[in-house]
């Protein structure tokens, strides 16, 4: 690869293959692709893979985090750290909520449906409640009627 700078990098990588086998009613093969560079030399496969998964998985937790982080222009630090703090819960409580209610228990483990509820529907229901609870209805009194 060269970069607009002409500078150079090489990337390596690895592919793996595998079957199907009617997973979730889909068969044929699969390849998956995995690159890496920066002089990495990594020991096997499996260790690409687990890899790259826990960084996925990072870089997920950070973007739901960011969805549920209440915006402010304050500068107060420890109030923007709470913020994150109630955004990281809600996004715990959404991981536990698919795996202890959502999650159906079968042989060989939970099957978790992540459609059934999303961070982003379940983060609009808290809003929902929180307003019915607070009694907020979002009427707007219009000073010179349109239709009459």
């Amino acid at each position: 690869m060269t970069s607009a700078g002409k500078e150079r990098a090489t990337v390596e990588g690895c592919v793996k293959c595998r079957n199907r086998r009617g997973e979730r009613g889909q068969h044929g093969r699969e390849a998956l692709v995995y690159a890496y560079g920066g002089g990495l030399g990594p020991s096997s496969y499996r260790w690409v893979q687990q890899t790259y998964r826990q960084r996925f998985g990072i870089e997920t937790s950070y973007r739901q985090m960011e969805q549920a982080r209440i915006r402010t222009s304050r500068r107060d630090p420890l109030r923007r750290r709470l913020y994150v703090g109630v955004a990281l819960l809600l996004r715990n409580v959404w991981a536990w909520l698919h795996w202890q209610v959502l999650a159906q228990p079968r042989r060989g483990g939970r099957r978790i449906d992540l459609t059934q509820r999303t961070f982003r529907g379940m983060l609009l229901w808290l809003q929902h409640y929180a307003e019915e609870w607070l009694g907020l209805h979002e009427e707007l009194q219009a000073q010179h009627p349109v239709w009459t």
